[in-house]
């Protein structure tokens, strides 16, 4: 125990000082004409103002691979009070563990964070990390190579200086960038202890940009996975946002159960998986996504669990519960286990269980109930769930083909189509109906 105490007591000192290789200009592909004008505007203002200032991450890294970055984030030497001293109300100042700033420029926002560096020990103010190691605040300032190696992986860690537009690459980013590589900056065990999301961050970029995890960096992942079940589950569902919500879950999706990532996310559909139906809608999702399309988190969320909530279903079924209070029983359950690991909002979790409970109803309809039903707000929800399944080749009694030729009929054939819903069993005669005797009037 002494042993692990001391190990994590210690944690920050596997991180030394980096050297960068400095890549001038005419050597590097990124421009200025590549980056958001909000981006270089706030960069040249805190240069202006007596501050170095760097764009880093992802908008560096992206720029470099011939893609479109979505986000631009700076670093610098200003602290969270001088960037707002800077830009005044176009300033908020957030976070308590990680405090930075957003600066405003009309609709976009640019983060802005000051250069990190590992805290002083017993400087529990400015940072503080558990007995697992991880880092529960992080608040102290220090120089650009303190903050290059604090960064989590090599290809996040390239620095492009506004002053003079050379590349500053600390960690041989450049480089496994060439060769496609995701490589963790440190010593890998010791990082995922600090900030166990960094595990998905891993998978994330290799399924977003076709990447393979360094040997050394997958190598820890399945051991220290359960470690995401201590994380916030409000933080794990915005990475959960991240992570379904890139374009690339299809890919993904594989890559979490590889490493063990699933099941401490998702502890109900990792018991009751339905492979064919997440694959399905990731693909359909990822479409969706690359055509510019809104997607609804309610709906792979419905999808990930439909397995979890089907299998309760049937065990309360079997129980001698009706199906309907079966379905909303199970659906309950569900979403109630899962809300521990990610703090699904209210508004999602409704119309997840509104779609599960939907497809009984979509299944067998009644006649007089189809109209209704098509008039719902969840209806399109709920086929294209019904959809999805049916394509992934669950048991729907092919009724997604039917709800989709009614809809796409004229009202006489709609009309006819439901009447056909109802027919008598093989071999037995159709059921006349019963008249009401006449009324015979007594003379008078």
């Amino acid at each position: 125990m002494l042993k692990w105490l001391n190990r994590w007591r210690n944690q920050g000192k596997h991180l030394t000082k980096l050297k960068p290789v400095i890549i001038p200009r005419d050597q590097h592909t990124v421009s200025r004409k590549q980056l958001s004008s909000a981006a270089v505007k706030t960069l040249y203002r805190l240069q202006d103002c007596g501050f170095d200032a760097y764009l880093i991450g992802g908008g560096v890294r992206d720029v470099l691979l011939g893609l479109s970055p979505k986000d631009f984030d700076i670093s610098t030497n200003a602290t969270p009070e001088d960037i707002k001293h800077v830009f005044g109300s176009q300033c908020q100042i957030i976070g308590r563990r990680f405090r930075l700033a957003h600066v405003r420029w009309g609709r976009e926002v640019i983060e802005v964070a000051t250069f990190r560096a590992n805290h002083a020990e017993g400087d529990d103010q400015s940072a503080r990390t558990n007995a697992d190691g991880r880092i529960l605040r992080d608040n102290v300032w220090g120089s650009i190579e303190e903050d290059a190696a604090r960064r989590d992986f090599t290809i996040n860690a390239i620095y492009y200086r506004i002053a003079d537009f050379s590349l500053w690459d600390f960690a041989q980013g450049t480089a496994d960038l060439k060769q496609r590589i995701i490589r963790l900056i440190g010593d890998p065990e010791t990082r995922y202890r600090e900030d166990p999301v960094r595990m998905l961050r891993a998978v994330r970029f290799a399924a977003k940009l076709d990447f393979t995890l360094a040997p050394a960096t997958a190598k820890p992942i399945a051991s220290l996975a359960y470690l995401l079940e201590e994380m916030s589950s409000h933080r794990l569902y915005d990475e959960c946002q991240k992570l379904f919500g890139g374009g690339h879950a299809a890919p993904l999706l594989p890559l979490l159960q590889q490493y063990g990532l699933f099941a401490p996310l998702f502890p109900g559909p990792a018991a009751h998986p339905n492979e064919a139906l997440w694959l399905h809608v990731a693909r359909n999702t990822d479409a969706r996504l690359a055509e510019g399309k809104h997607i609804n988190a309610a709906f792979f969320f419905a999808a990930l669990l439909w397995g979890d909530v089907n299998a309760r279903a049937q065990h309360l079924i079997a129980d001698g519960v009706p199906p309907v209070p079966a379905w909303q029983q199970a659906g309950m359950q569900s979403v109630s286990q899962q809300l521990a690991r990610t703090a699904i909002p209210k508004h999602v979790s409704q119309v997840m269980r509104d779609i599960w409970e939907m497809q009984m109803r979509l299944e067998s309809p009644r006649p007089r109930q189809v109209e209704a039903m098509a008039a719902n707000e969840r209806f399109r929800a709920a086929y294209d769930f019904l959809l999805m399944r049916e394509h992934a080749g669950e048991a729907t009694g092919k009724m997604a083909a039917w709800w989709t030729r009614w809809q796409q009929a004229d009202p006489g054939l709609q009309a006819e189509m439901q009447r056909a819903l109802v027919k008598p069993a093989e071999g037995q005669a159709p059921r006349k109906r019963r008249r009401r005797p006449k009324k015979t009037t007594s003379p008078q």
